[in-house]
């Protein structure tokens, strides 16, 4: 992804007519300060001069404008589909190719965004703001209903899903799967938006739709097949293209067995605090608060949006890129906290000595270091793998990585010893690459029952943490 670039997605299908003018409208629309834009345009397998005129505009505005053709018409959500396999911008736009939107209204859809509030912002037109053209009663009840079916399976309250204009980060969209070819896709994506739990905005816009004689193209039957998309969204869970990401949102949604971790590791936390790993910030909201400064951060780009936003609100929190594998990124950092926190992270390492001295130096004398890692190599299997852990540690080799980078180890202890018969199960007899969405619930559910006797449990524990002071 080009940081400050605006890709601009436009699916075209036999637009002869009004497709010139459309795409300059989109190459002279003004943009926010700092962006440049793309436009990668996606043309459905058109049968008329449609082709013609975007190789045309392509030779005009080379590096500006880039083409692709599908062999066959499949629909307006295989050409976004397309569309964002192919854009290499930081953000994106969807823009139709029919005139009924307009590109000057650009920096209105995409300041929520660039001002951290917003994941996703949608444009509507039926908020109290804009110019929109009076058609169809039909029409718009219809697309008032499949709305408010929409919003019920993902318990927003928009206004328009069926709008042309959503803007997004490509980082955020293009790891989402799109199954529907056609206008399909406008429920789909927003169910799945809502189920990565994203913040999304609507700003007002103005709309000069079209009637069917002058070429619009959706109709009841698109209508019917969007309320039977937005069921099958309501049921499945087809969020995240990498199966290993997947995983992690799963147990994400744990959210009574997370409070247990960090109310497990609390009472190690000083006042200034490195968080490595954080991801979206899922131990972070429990481990932030009252603190005089907390750092979260990851290696993922997408990640640290994600973080920017949804902490906006927490003057005490910020966040940055930091790889544990790089001393450079730790040089700034040095002996600067008194607590750096490492959940789920070194397993990930392949030289994991250098990794515990990097934490090592971030922190100030008499800094503590909480360290969790799976255990036991034994129960080593195919979640492991699809979540990319180098090894599994015994509590001996985690004390003797931690003494060799030059912590004295406070304390070493187990955690969570009820999940390791079903860890063990699902990784390595049953060979399963997740974990299913009911099996996670019920365990989520029954965690105060799980807390009263996991101390007693007569098998090692899940995980292990380990304490370690910088003397």
């Amino acid at each position: 992804m080009t940081a400050g670039l605006l890709s601009i997605i436009v699916p075209v299908y036999n637009e002869e007519e009004f497709l010139r003018a459309s795409l300059l409208r989109t190459l002279e629309a003004p943009l926010p300060e700092g962006l440049v834009s793309e436009v990668v345009a996606v043309d459905d397998g058109s049968t008329d001069s449609s082709p013609a005129i975007l190789a045309q505009i392509a030779a005009e505005y080379p590096g500006r404008v880039r083409v692709y053709r599908q062999p066959v018409n499949a629909g307006k959500g295989a050409a976004i589909r397309a569309g964002l396999q192919h854009a290499a911008g930081e953000f994106g736009i969807i823009q139709d190719a029919d005139l009924e939107y307009d590109p000057a209204e650009y920096p209105k859809i995409l300041a929520p965004l660039l001002s951290h509030k917003a994941d996703v912002v949608y444009g509507s037109r039926f908020l109290t703001s804009g110019e929109r053209r009076v058609l169809y009663y039909w029409h718009s009840l219809a697309n008032q209903l499949i709305t408010m079916a929409c919003n019920m399976a993902a318990d927003l309250n928009l206004t328009d899903i069926e709008t042309c204009y959503k803007a997004f980060r490509l980082s955020l969209a293009s790891s989402i799967p799109i199954r529907s070819n056609r206008f399909g896709i406008e429920p789909e994506i927003t169910i799945k938006f809502a189920k990565r739990q994203v913040s999304i905005y609507e700003v007002p816009i103005s709309y000069h739709g079209r009637t069917y004689e002058e070429g619009k193209k959706i109709g009841a039957k698109d209508a019917v097949n969007a309320l039977w998309v937005i069921l099958r969204g309501f049921f499945s869970h087809d969020i995240y293209t990498d199966p290993g990401a997947a995983i992690l949102d799963s147990l994400a949604r744990a959210n009574r067995f997370n409070k247990w971790m960090a109310e497990t590791i609390r009472p190690f936390l000083g006042e200034r605090v490195l968080e490595l790993g954080a991801g979206i910030g899922n131990m972070t909201q429990y481990l932030c608060r009252a603190r005089k400064l907390y750092l979260a951060t990851d290696v993922d780009d997408e990640h640290l949006a994600r973080l920017r936003v949804r902490f906006r609100a927490r003057p005490n929190l910020q966040s940055s890129k930091c790889d544990l594998r790089d001393p450079a990124d730790f040089a700034p950092l040095r002996d600067s906290f008194d607590t750096v926190v490492c959940l789920n992270v070194v397993e990930h390492i392949d030289n994991d000595l250098a990794a515990l001295r990097n934490i090592h130096s971030a922190l100030e004398r008499g800094g503590r270091a909480i360290i969790l890692v799976p255990q036991d190599q034994a129960v080593y299997g195919t979640l492991d793998k699809v979540l990319g852990h180098y090894r599994r540690y015994s509590a001996a080799e985690l004390g003797e990585r931690m003494h060799q980078a030059g912590f004295r180890v406070e304390r070493i202890f187990e955690f969570n010893r009820i999940t390791r018969p079903g860890w063990y199960v699902n990784g390595r007899m049953l060979k399963r690459r997740g974990f299913g969405r009911i099996q996670l619930r019920i365990f989520d559910s029954l965690v105060p029952l799980w807390r009263r006797i996991d101390g007693v449990l007569p098998w090692p524990g899940t995980s292990i943490i380990a304490v370690g002071v910088k003397e």
